[in-house]
Protein backbone atom coordinates (compact mmCIF):
# COMPACT_ATOMS: atom_id res chain seq x y z
CA UNK A 1 0.00 0.00 0.00
CA UNK A 2 1.37 3.37 -0.98
CA UNK A 3 1.26 6.18 1.64
CA UNK A 4 -0.44 9.43 0.71
CA UNK A 5 1.10 12.73 1.76
CA UNK A 6 -0.56 14.21 4.85
CA UNK A 7 -1.60 17.35 2.92
CA UNK A 8 -3.65 15.23 0.47
CA UNK A 9 -5.37 13.35 3.31
CA UNK A 10 -6.11 16.62 5.16
CA UNK A 11 -7.55 18.24 2.01
CA UNK A 12 -9.74 15.19 1.34
CA UNK A 13 -11.02 15.25 4.93
CA UNK A 14 -11.82 18.97 4.71
CA UNK A 15 -13.75 18.48 1.45
CA UNK A 16 -15.68 15.58 2.95
CA UNK A 17 -16.66 17.66 6.00
CA UNK A 18 -17.66 20.59 3.78
CA UNK A 19 -19.88 18.33 1.68
CA UNK A 20 -21.57 17.06 4.86
CA UNK A 21 -22.87 20.52 5.80
CA UNK A 22 -24.48 20.41 9.22
CA UNK A 23 -27.51 22.33 7.99
CA UNK A 24 -26.68 25.27 10.25
CA UNK A 25 -27.50 27.71 7.49
CA UNK A 26 -29.29 27.79 4.19
CA UNK A 27 -28.33 29.79 1.15
CA UNK A 28 -30.98 32.07 -0.32
CA UNK A 29 -31.32 32.77 -4.01
CA UNK A 30 -29.39 36.00 -3.46
CA UNK A 31 -26.41 34.12 -1.99
CA UNK A 32 -27.10 35.41 1.52
CA UNK A 33 -27.04 33.07 4.49
CA UNK A 34 -30.21 32.55 6.48
CA UNK A 35 -29.54 31.20 9.95
CA UNK A 36 -31.52 28.21 11.16
CA UNK A 37 -31.75 27.03 14.73
CA UNK A 38 -30.29 23.65 15.63
CA UNK A 39 -33.73 22.70 16.87
CA UNK A 40 -35.31 23.41 13.48
CA UNK A 41 -36.93 19.97 13.39
CA UNK A 42 -38.91 20.79 16.53
CA UNK A 43 -39.53 24.43 15.55
CA UNK A 44 -43.08 25.69 15.31
CA UNK A 45 -42.19 28.47 12.88
CA UNK A 46 -44.59 28.73 9.97
CA UNK A 47 -43.26 27.26 6.71
CA UNK A 48 -43.97 29.07 3.45
CA UNK A 49 -45.02 25.85 1.69
CA UNK A 50 -47.81 25.49 4.28
CA UNK A 51 -49.01 29.09 3.97
CA UNK A 52 -51.44 30.42 1.38
CA UNK A 53 -50.66 34.01 0.38
CA UNK A 54 -53.12 36.48 -1.12
CA UNK A 55 -51.78 39.84 -2.34
CA UNK A 56 -54.35 42.67 -2.51
CA UNK A 57 -56.73 44.00 -3.35
CA UNK A 58 -54.56 47.09 -3.09
CA UNK A 59 -55.18 50.73 -2.48
CA UNK A 60 -52.81 51.47 -5.37
CA UNK A 61 -51.11 54.84 -5.77
CA UNK A 62 -52.65 56.34 -8.93
CA UNK A 63 -49.86 58.75 -9.92
CA UNK A 64 -46.20 59.47 -9.20
CA UNK A 65 -45.67 60.79 -5.67
CA UNK A 66 -48.85 59.20 -4.30
CA UNK A 67 -48.75 56.62 -1.52
CA UNK A 68 -50.30 53.19 -1.94
CA UNK A 69 -50.92 50.23 0.37
CA UNK A 70 -50.80 46.58 -0.62
CA UNK A 71 -52.32 44.26 2.00
CA UNK A 72 -51.07 40.69 2.11
CA UNK A 73 -53.07 37.95 3.84
CA UNK A 74 -51.52 34.68 4.99
CA UNK A 75 -53.63 31.57 5.63
CA UNK A 76 -52.18 28.60 7.50
CA UNK A 77 -52.78 25.38 5.54
CA UNK A 78 -50.91 23.18 8.05
CA UNK A 79 -50.69 22.61 11.78
CA UNK A 80 -50.53 25.46 14.30
CA UNK A 81 -47.37 27.52 13.76
CA UNK A 82 -45.72 30.76 14.85
CA UNK A 83 -44.89 33.98 13.01
CA UNK A 84 -42.32 36.20 14.68
CA UNK A 85 -40.51 39.11 13.10
CA UNK A 86 -41.15 40.73 9.75
CA UNK A 87 -41.92 39.19 6.39
CA UNK A 88 -39.09 39.32 3.85
CA UNK A 89 -40.31 41.44 0.94
CA UNK A 90 -38.42 42.16 -2.26
CA UNK A 91 -39.48 43.93 -5.46
CA UNK A 92 -37.82 43.23 -8.80
CA UNK A 93 -37.87 44.52 -12.36
CA UNK A 94 -36.53 41.38 -13.97
CA UNK A 95 -32.86 41.18 -13.02
CA UNK A 96 -32.65 44.12 -10.60
CA UNK A 97 -34.31 43.93 -7.22
CA UNK A 98 -34.32 45.54 -3.83
CA UNK A 99 -35.49 44.58 -0.35
CA UNK A 100 -38.37 46.56 1.11
CA UNK A 101 -37.29 47.74 4.58
CA UNK A 102 -39.19 47.02 7.78
CA UNK A 103 -41.44 49.72 9.19
CA UNK A 104 -39.13 51.52 11.63
CA UNK A 105 -41.65 52.17 14.40
CA UNK A 106 -43.10 48.67 14.43
CA UNK A 107 -42.31 46.11 17.11
CA UNK A 108 -43.31 42.73 15.71
CA UNK A 109 -45.54 40.62 17.94
CA UNK A 110 -45.20 36.85 18.17
CA UNK A 111 -48.31 35.40 16.57
CA UNK A 112 -49.57 31.86 16.89
CA UNK A 113 -51.42 30.92 13.74
CA UNK A 114 -53.95 28.11 14.23
CA UNK A 115 -54.70 25.64 11.45
CA UNK A 116 -56.72 27.63 8.87
CA UNK A 117 -55.92 30.81 10.83
CA UNK A 118 -55.00 34.06 9.09
CA UNK A 119 -52.59 36.93 9.60
CA UNK A 120 -51.74 39.93 7.47
CA UNK A 121 -49.14 42.62 6.81
CA UNK A 122 -49.07 45.72 4.62
CA UNK A 123 -46.59 47.02 2.07
CA UNK A 124 -46.74 50.82 1.94
CA UNK A 125 -45.03 52.46 -1.04
CA UNK A 126 -44.69 55.69 -2.96
CA UNK A 127 -45.29 55.41 -6.68
CA UNK A 128 -42.34 56.52 -8.78
CA UNK A 129 -41.99 58.05 -12.20
CA UNK A 130 -41.27 55.62 -15.02
CA UNK A 131 -37.74 56.01 -16.41
CA UNK A 132 -36.57 58.75 -14.01
CA UNK A 133 -33.49 56.84 -12.81
CA UNK A 134 -34.57 56.93 -9.15
CA UNK A 135 -37.53 54.57 -9.55
CA UNK A 136 -37.58 50.79 -9.88
CA UNK A 137 -39.85 49.57 -12.69
CA UNK A 138 -41.07 46.74 -10.46
CA UNK A 139 -42.82 43.76 -12.06
CA UNK A 140 -42.37 41.06 -9.40
CA UNK A 141 -43.02 40.91 -5.66
CA UNK A 142 -41.25 38.20 -3.63
CA UNK A 143 -42.50 37.29 -0.16
CA UNK A 144 -40.74 35.12 2.40
CA UNK A 145 -41.21 34.28 6.07
CA UNK A 146 -38.72 35.21 8.83
CA UNK A 147 -35.60 33.05 8.78
CA UNK A 148 -36.64 31.11 5.67
CA UNK A 149 -34.47 30.78 2.58
CA UNK A 150 -37.38 30.37 0.15
CA UNK A 151 -40.05 32.75 -1.05
CA UNK A 152 -43.09 32.97 -3.29
CA UNK A 153 -43.34 35.30 -6.29
CA UNK A 154 -46.31 37.43 -7.31
CA UNK A 155 -46.96 39.97 -10.05
CA UNK A 156 -46.40 43.62 -9.04
CA UNK A 157 -48.94 45.67 -11.00
CA UNK A 158 -48.90 48.91 -8.98
CA UNK A 159 -46.50 50.95 -11.13
CA UNK A 160 -42.88 51.94 -10.58
CA UNK A 161 -41.60 52.07 -7.02
CA UNK A 162 -40.08 55.44 -6.06
CA UNK A 163 -36.57 55.45 -4.67
CA UNK A 164 -35.37 57.86 -1.98
CA UNK A 165 -31.89 58.20 -3.51
CA UNK A 166 -32.14 55.64 -6.31
CA UNK A 167 -33.89 52.42 -7.37
CA UNK A 168 -32.11 50.36 -4.67
CA UNK A 169 -33.35 52.61 -1.86
CA UNK A 170 -37.15 52.18 -2.08
CA UNK A 171 -39.55 54.72 -0.62
CA UNK A 172 -41.53 51.85 0.87
CA UNK A 173 -41.89 49.80 4.03
CA UNK A 174 -43.38 46.53 5.23
CA UNK A 175 -45.35 46.24 8.47
CA UNK A 176 -45.06 43.43 10.98
CA UNK A 177 -47.48 40.49 10.99
CA UNK A 178 -50.86 41.24 12.54
CA UNK A 179 -53.80 39.01 13.35
CA UNK A 180 -56.17 39.22 10.35
CA UNK A 181 -58.82 41.87 10.84
CA UNK A 182 -56.64 44.16 13.01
Amino acid sequence: MRALPIAVVAAAAALTLTACDSGGSNSTEDGKKASTASSAASSTACKIDQIGIQVGPANAAPTAGDTGNVPVTLTNKGAECTLQGFPAVKVQDGGTGTDVPEEKSATPPKLTLAASGTASFTITYVRGTAGDGKSLAATTLKIGLPGAATNQSFKWSYGPLAGKTGPNDPNASVSSFQPAGD
